[in-house]
């Protein structure tokens, strides 16, 4: 899938998670209100942080998929994982805030004054986990087909709320049978949730930008792939790094050392073509050849 079609998937995916995440945010709010329920008060935070944080994704996509420029030669694809960090941050800070609100509440007493006086708060908890786990699917889903790292983690983002959703729904419920306590810890049980997701976002983009190297399966692949090569006798050297949503590969190969140069250099490009065509999310692969002595070539 070429750099245009990836950016229109994910700037569609992300404007769709926005419209109902802006719904969600004054429908939850005006529940919360209504319903004078802390814990969905809460969670509209939470669905708030989501606005937010699909600008940041709609953003961090159109500038990874920027062309390579003299400033960039290798391209601008570890914006992503900018635009990661971001979204970790601001999860961070809205899980904190709703954590020590509901903290505060259970050390002062506040939430002894929490009365069940409207089903609307149960209402918005029900709705919001249907639509956040249909949003996660759809969000997954996409960001799947195009390898999105930005976008995989808007789908958890996604998850998180619907999860928080649920606590809200317990701590609600809790509420109305006569244990109004349930409301601020259905509020810390959201800013955990919070907190594992922006974790897991925000290492994820570490990893990303340290150029860490693929998994084991496919660099297994890999290696298979350049085996196949005609030519190809053994695999002295494969190396990988994960650059942004890309990869790079370095190969080192072993040819029969009687080989001219142009042979030699006809069973290199014939490797980097065939690991870019099996493996459409690496970039770059740079092939070095080495002499092989007293060994017949594979030959398929």
């Amino acid at each position: 899938m070429n750099e245009n079609n990836a950016k229109h998937i994910a700037t569609k995916v992300s404007l769709v998670g926005m419209i109902a995440n802006i719904f969600l945010t004054f429908f939850k709010l005006a529940a919360g209100f209504i319903a004078h329920s802390g814990a969905m008060i809460s969670d509209a935070v939470h669905s708030a942080s989501d606005t937010f944080s699909g600008l940041i994704v709609i953003i961090g996509v159109r500038m990874s998929s920027k062309e390579s420029d003299s400033e960039h030669p290798y391209g601008h694809e570890r914006f992503e994982c900018v635009a990661e960090i971001i979204l970790s941050i601001v999860l961070f800070i809205a899980g904190g805030t709703i954590g020590f609100e509901a903290v505060k509440s259970i050390v002062s007493g506040e939430y002894l004054d929490n009365k069940f006086e409207n089903p609307l708060a149960l209402i918005a908890a029900v709705t919001s986990i249907v639509v956040k786990e249909a949003m996660f699917w759809y969000t997954k889903i996409n960001a799947k087909i195009i390898n999105s790292p930005s976008l995989s983690a808007e789908a958890w983002h996604h998850r998180s709320d619907a999860l928080s959703s649920v606590g809200a729904l317990i701590g609600i419920g809790g509420a109305a049978l006569g244990f109004p306590v349930l409301e601020p810890i259905a509020s810390i049980i959201i800013c955990l949730f919070i907190f594992k997701v922006a974790y897991d976002i925000f290492k994820d983009a570490i990893d990303r930008m340290v150029d860490s190297s693929c998994d084991g399966e496919t660099e297994g692949k890999m290696r298979c792939c350049v085996e196949d090569v005609d030519g190809v006798i053994c695999i002295d050297l494969l190396r990988t790094r994960i650059f942004g949503n890309k990869i790079y590969v370095d190969i080192e190969i072993g040819v029969d050392e009687t080989l001219n140069l142009a042979e030699a250099h006809g069973i290199a490009e014939t490797v980097h073509d065939a690991v870019e065509d099996s493996f459409p999310q690496v970039k770059h692969v740079m092939v070095h050849v080495n002499p092989q002595k007293n060994t017949e070539p594979n030959t398929g």
